[in-house]
């Protein structure tokens, strides 16, 4: 009998994520994919992605309006609330026998909830991870609590998950799934980027993206933007490419100060949404990412270019030594931005380690999902931890 996998994705990273994953998933002869697109996909103010979705091959099965033309706590708030809404009404038809979610955003949590009260089975991606800096974390634990089997990217994310009360064999890990997106797609050349975003790379170039900081009190996110911004203002012969934020509370403020930076810099260019190859491609192609997106932290090890990682946004997540952290201030990102160009950090980057593995995750998740048994899967008991609080069981493949 055929098993029916809905994909729920609610951002273009999340999505190119996921993309590989989704292509396993549709070719696999005992599997029947469905996907769900939510959130900014379907919003023209961050670049329609949804159309990306489609681009790609894929078949939407639903589209779930749930985001509100605000970025205030209260609009994010009422976009779960819609969200859960139009989650119940696609699961009714659509009948899936198992979800696939990824990572810590407000949509997930929507999509995760309703499927709790459902009664389907949850497959969560990247779990027991950190982000002090955001309320993501907290959305990601509960996520993690209301899933039944877990894909992490690294052991001590294993632990984690284990920790919060999972059964270990239902823990498996399989390693980051952007690793894969990178080890399979085949980028365009410096020439062809230049002309598919209109923009002529230099000498110097850096891929800046800073999300909403959402747990640091109101009007930090901009005080910390604001720094960033005059520091890179002082940089001679450095192109910037940025790459906007994520619809969370907060982030049109971020925007806007971006668009207005680019309006006054001719060596500045923004863009709602690259797309996973163009976004790749510049990744191949620039000397570094500064800002505070977890991209810094899983993919851009693996091009051998370094990350300034500002702030606490992602602090508690698995660093490779090519992430320099740095304070939200603009000396601090001043010095770690010298220190990317420095030629002792610089000649470090080609034997970077990077602690998100060598790709196989999309496969190992496809395999698991297609395999493992749903009956009663949905009916959990909570782990507890052996009395030497020694947890570390036989990896799972």
């Amino acid at each position: 009998m055929t098993r029916k996998v809905c994909v729920v994705t609610g951002t273009r990273a999340e999505f190119g994520l996921l993309r590989w994953l989704m292509g396993e998933t549709r070719e696999h002869s005992e599997l029947e994919l469905q996907v769900v697109a939510t959130g900014m996909h379907l919003s023209p103010e961050f670049g329609s992605t949804y159309q990306e979705i489609e681009a790609a091959g894929f078949t939407i099965d639903a589209k779930i309006e749930m985001l509100l033309s605000a970025d205030t706590y209260t609009a994010v708030t009422k976009s779960m609330g819609l969200g859960l809404i139009g989650f119940a009404d696609a699961y009714e038809r659509l009948k899936p026998d198992i979800i696939v979610v990824l990572g810590d955003r407000f949509e997930v949590f929507a999509a995760t909830s309703a499927a709790l009260v459902a009664g389907i089975p949850v497959a969560h991606v990247h779990g027991g991870e950190t982000t002090e800096g955001a309320f993501d974390e907290a959305i990601r634990h509960s996520i993690t609590k209301m899933s039944h089997l877990h894909f992490v990217a690294a052991e001590e994310y294993r632990n984690r998950v284990i920790q919060l009360g999972e059964h270990p064999e239902r823990v498996f890990n399989v390693g980051g799934v952007g690793i894969d997106a990178i080890k399979r797609i085949q980028l365009i050349s410096r020439e062809e980027l230049e002309e598919s975003i209109n923009f002529r790379l230099g000498e110097k170039n850096l891929l800046i993206t800073f999300h909403p900081v959402t747990l640091e009190g109101q009007g930090s996110s901009a005080e910390q933007m604001n720094a960033l911004l005059n520091a890179l203002a002082e940089l001679e012969d450095t192109r910037l490419i940025f790459t906007m934020p994520n619809a969370d509370t907060g982030g049109r403020e971020l925007t806007r100060m971006v668009r207005e930076f680019v309006n006054f810099h001719d060596n500045a260019i923004m863009y709602a949404s690259l797309g996973q190859l163009r976004y790749f491609s510049c990744l191949a192609q620039v000397d570094g990412v500064v800002g505070n997106s977890s991209s810094g932290l899983l993919e851009a090890p693996a091009f051998q270019i370094g990350t300034v990682n500002i702030g606490d946004r992602q602090k508690g997540r698995l660093k490779a030594e090519s992430v320099i952290d740095c304070e939200p201030t603009k000396a601090s990102i001043l010095e770690a931005i010298e220190r990317l160009y420095s030629p002792t950090f610089k000649s470090s980057l080609e034997s970077v380690y990077n602690p998100y593995g060598n790709g196989g995750a999309s496969k190992a998740i496809v395999k698991l999902v297609a395999e493992y048994p749903l009956d009663n899967l949905v009916k959990k008991s909570f782990y507890n931890l052996p009395v030497s609080s020694s947890y570390e069981t036989t990896e799972q493949q």
